[in-house]
């Protein structure tokens, strides 16, 4: 039975490592899907579990714990990078700054918070104090990757290396954090008086009366000599409007336009638009008239389509201006976008790699096939390529040292914050370098989740041999409440001042706290009591900014605050 023993104890043995890691993980996995009220801590219970291994005994080399730690957060953070990308230049556009701002105020108020606990509760000359309050604001707001950024952080500062792991007061915070967040949305209903079906209708009437969103049909035919021999695309970008054209009647021929098709006098046209710019696309076009053609189109055969969203072009696009149902004669009925299912409003933005239900006579689905781009094959392919050329970029910038003054280490972005950054810029720019950035959900959430599991099982087995002196003989019960402070004080000011003075729908409010945490379980709840896509909408608005900030925001409250 000595190999069996061995598997256990011999720490240098590669069996050992491997049965290490895969028990913590699957075990962590296993519980985490236990729900307590309808909520669980998921993946997260993968640190508990490390925690427990590291406790009693069972570990690994510090050397082999530190490597798979970085490796696994530069992998999780990189592809949130790439996840986000595609909507963080776009959620600052008019109607998500008020969001993205109140969305900085509780990350501000946060750090506030986490600092006047540090200074009321904690010995402020015990150098350990602060970093664990880093670490327990991290758990209180949900963010592994700040606990990351952090834990890098802490190894350019405490170069003979600390006696302390800050993944405990991570630990401590993390489930009356995500009971917080639920339990502090709940009270602002209550504080403001909100009635939730009253919040149903006035969403309701809002998307009805949004006049941007109105679209005129109309058949027109060409006489502008400018457009003759001119393609569709070129037609819409010279008239800098949103512009749809579903049918084309050229020389007898009824034909179903697309991008590339050229135009050529004396076409006649069935063309949608916002009812705002109707005039002026039948100015530039040609007059309006009444076509006998148009009873061809409804003699067609009605089918459903899963389209992928492939075209870069249609990234921001509201679907209200694009007028499907009424441009094509088709509806959207089912959107799902990183395994979230949305619905499907006028205000809805698409993004690359949204899959939509499209119903609809099978041409003018086809035609919306084409719009969308619905290049499967292409996004199936794996694009391992783009990803490490990003982390190889990414180690480059967040390596580059930037000292100043006052601090004593050089300023540096991190294995965490550089290849964040150039994760979002190739999430967003990368085709114009010909770079294939999408991955299919599946794909994305598989190395992610790869990440962040070895991550939180590295920390913490490394952090569990410390578990007992410092948590349980410690100041555990201190990071436990004012962890719960950080997370609740936040949520109540910025949440009734989203209500009170910006006049916020609650469900939008609830989505914005949730994606300001980036707590996917916090959406989870907002979504099961409302029957309309609010909580997601908040939610994605300001999840891109939030994550980048969460991480930056613990980085250099590290590097300023905790090497004196």
């Amino acid at each position: 039975m000595d190999w069996f023993i061995n598997l256990f104890t011999a720490q240098d043995s590669v069996a050992h490592i491997a049965l290490l890691y895969s028990l913590v993980i699957a075990v962590g996995i296993s519980l985490g899907k236990i729900k307590i009220c309808g909520i669980s801590l998921g993946v997260t219970f993968v640190l508990f579990a490390g925690i427990i291994a590291g406790h009693i005994g069972f570990t690994a080399p510090t050397n082999i714990l530190d490597f798979t730690r970085d490796f696994g957060l530069i992998l999780f953070v990189f592809c949130i990078g790439l996840q986000v990308g595609p909507g963080f230049f776009e959620s600052f556009k008019k109607g998500g700054i008020s969001l993205n701002v109140l969305s900085c105020i509780m990350i501000v108020l946060n750090i506030v918070v986490m600092f006047a606990c540090y200074y009321i509760f904690f010995d402020t000359k015990d150098p350990k104090n602060l970093p664990m309050m880093i670490g327990a604001m991290s758990g209180a707001v949900t963010n592994t990757p700040a606990l990351g950024a952090a834990n890098e952080a802490m190894q350019s500062v405490f170069r003979k290396g600390a006696n302390f792991d800050i993944a405990n007061g991570y630990a401590c915070a993390y489930p009356l954090g995500v009971l917080g967040m639920i339990g502090a949305t709940i009270a602002i209903k209550y504080i403001c008086r909100i009635n939730l079906k009253e919040e149903d209708e006035k969403l309701k009437a809002t998307e009805d009366e949004n006049p941007g969103a109105k679209p005129h049909t109309m058949f027109l035919k060409v006489q502008n000599v400018y457009i003759a021999g001119k393609t569709l695309q070129e037609v819409s970008q010279f008239l800098k409007r949103d512009i749809v054209c579903t049918s084309l009647m050229h020389d007898g021929s009824l034909e179903t336009p697309k991008r590339d098709t050229v135009f050529q006098l004396g076409d006649e046209i069935h063309a949608v638009c916002a009812e705002a710019d109707a005039k002026a696309v039948q100015a530039f076009i040609g007059p309006e008239i009444q076509p006998t053609w148009h009873e061809e189109e409804q003699k067609q055969p009605m089918i459903s389509k899963r389209i992928i969203v492939t075209n870069s072009a249609m990234n921001g696009k509201a679907l209200g201006k694009l007028h499907f149902a009424s441009a094509y004669g088709v509806n959207i009925t089912r959107i799902t976008r990183q395994d979230i299912d949305l619905f499907a409003s006028s205000n809805y933005r698409f993004l690359v790699g949204d899959r939509v239900m499209v119903v609809g006579h099978k041409d003018n689905v086809d035609q919306v096939a084409d719009m969308l781009g619905n290049s499967v094959k292409r996004l199936n392919a794996p694009n391992i390529v783009t990803i490490f050329i990003g982390i190889i970029i990414g180690i480059l910038l967040g390596s580059i040292p930037i000292a100043m003054p006052g601090i004593p280490a050089p300023l540096k972005l991190g294995i965490a914050g550089g290849p964040l950054i150039i994760a979002i810029l190739i999430g967003r720019y990368g085709y114009k370098f010909r770079l294939v950035t999408y991955t299919t959900t599946s794909a994305n959430m598989m190395l992610r989740e790869i990440g962040l599991v070895l991550f939180l099982a590295s920390v913490g087995i490394k952090a569990g041999a410390g578990f007992w002196q410092t948590v349980v003989q410690g100041d555990g019960l201190k990071y436990v409440y004012t962890g719960f402070l950080i997370t609740v004080i936040p949520i109540l000011i910025v949440g009734i001042l989203a209500r009170l003075k910006f006049h916020f729908n609650y469900y939008t409010i609830m989505g914005m706290i949730a994606g300001t945490c980036t707590d996917p379980p916090a959406l989870a709840y907002a979504s099961s009591i409302c029957n309309n896509e609010a909580p997601a909408i908040g939610y994605s608005t300001v999840y891109p900014l939030s994550m980048f900030l969460r991480i930056f925001t613990a980085e250099i409250i590290v590097l300023f605050f905790c090497g004196g």
